[in-house]
């Protein structure tokens, strides 16, 4: 789910300048913050004093702190957000490869919608995805396209090092471009909707916060090179999608990894957006839960969902912005923060209460200048 704002991290440090590499730094230590403690809010303490796990999902902690105002309230709220933010993931990714095959074979006479489409038909197999042993090894493959992908772009930019220059980063700052950079380094930390699946799965669930600590320093080191490289490498000539810098015989090679990574990406958010909607079913009618034919249904309906919303979307790019500013910093942000601080309130000290009140404002900030440019910015095409 990184990829993608990774790729646009070196644009971040153009229009954020030294600011940027500090936000990298503080945003990896946020959001690996959030993430361990919407993993507490799983746990309760027994008579003894031991943790144990009481709830399982997002969508667990949600009906947990809004229990007195409607059983299932919370958790509502909380599966509608996460379904819509996985869905236009999903059809972000269909929205890449389409342009990714484009630029691709640009002599090929198709448009991007018919790319998209194409793309779209190599994304069939995944109606019959029915475990997450099949996502993992999917993204395991991801991972390493990824990982080719920045070793390509750094490689290059090592050869230039006799151009770069501490010159190129900015000291005056745009507000609006500084708020785009904000979005596209927090997002690129993003984790927190698969989170509590993820410490359920693993063998060892005490190590969780170790993991998440090494994941995410290891991500701020390697994004911190990544942007800083490409960055003093083209300077103000750096576009939004750093792919685009290189030259054309090295873009066709990560273009062509790209939409490879894009492909592999979409089964991870897909699967949980259905996984979501099984759970829902499930508490209605277990018997129709279990049915092949209506998993089929479902996983059918959400494919063809986000290929219609590819094709017939209109500035998608700016919807997405909009969506992700309410979505994306609820998620990682509001909600973690907020549901800690009501199930674990008694039990925090002061300094904790203020970190946690802090990130709540923090993400409420992000989200309502988000939401304001992504608004501005619709108003804008519309006239």
């Amino acid at each position: 789910l990184q990829g993608i704002f990774v790729l646009g991290l070196p644009y971040a440090l153009l229009h954020s300048g030294y600011s940027g590499l500090l936000l990298i730094v503080l945003a990896a230590a946020l959001c690996c913050y959030t993430g361990k403690i919407l993993i507490a809010c799983l746990y309760e303490e027994n008579e003894d004093g031991q943790l144990i796990r009481v709830r399982d999902t997002y969508e667990d902690i949600a009906n947990a702190c809004c229990k007195k105002l409607s059983p299932n309230l919370g958790g509502i709220v909380v599966n509608v957000t996460q379904v819509v933010e996985l869905i236009m993931t999903c059809i972000l990714y269909l929205v890449v490869s389409g342009n990714l095959l484009s630029h691709s074979f640009p002599y090929v006479p198709v448009t991007g919608k018919t790319w998209s489409v194409i793309a779209f038909v190599t994304l069939l197999p995944c109606i019959f995805i029915r475990t997450l042993k099949i996502v993992s090894k999917l993204s395991q493959l991801c991972s390493l396209f990824h990982f080719v992908i920045i070793l390509v772009v750094i490689t290059y930019c090592l050869t230039q090092m006799h151009q770069w220059s501490w010159a190129k980063f900015r000291l005056s700052l745009e507000f609006e471009d500084f708020l785009v950079s904000v979005g596209v380094i927090i997002f690129s930390y993003t984790s927190q909707i698969f989170l509590p699946t993820l410490e359920g799965n693993m063998k060892n669930p005490g190590e969780f916060r170790c993991m998440l600590n090494w994941t995410h320093f290891f991500a701020c080191i390697l994004k911190t090179t990544f942007a800083l490289t490409a960055f003093l490498t083209w300077g103000e000539k750096t576009k939004e999608v750093i792919t685009d810098n290189l030259p054309s015989f090295l873009e066709t090679l990560v273009n062509l990894c790209l939409l490879t990574k894009a492909l592999l990406s979409y089964p991870l958010p897909f699967f949980a957006a259905t996984e979501i909607v099984y759970s829902c079913i499930s508490k209605g009618n277990h018997t129709s839960y279990r049915s092949p034919l209506l998993a089929l249904a479902v996983r059918g309906s959400f494919l063809l969902l986000t290929l219609l919303m590819a094709m017939f979307t209109p500035y998608f790019a700016l919807l997405m912005g909009l969506s992700g500013s309410v979505t994306g910093a609820a998620m990682t942000f509001l909600l973690p923060s907020l549901f800690h601080l009501k199930l674990k309130w008694k039990k925090l000290s002061f300094l904790e209460k203020c970190a946690d009140i802090s990130v709540f404002i923090l993400g409420f900030l992000c989200s309502l200048a988000g939401i304001v440019c992504s608004i501005k910015g619709l108003l804008e095409v519309f006239g």
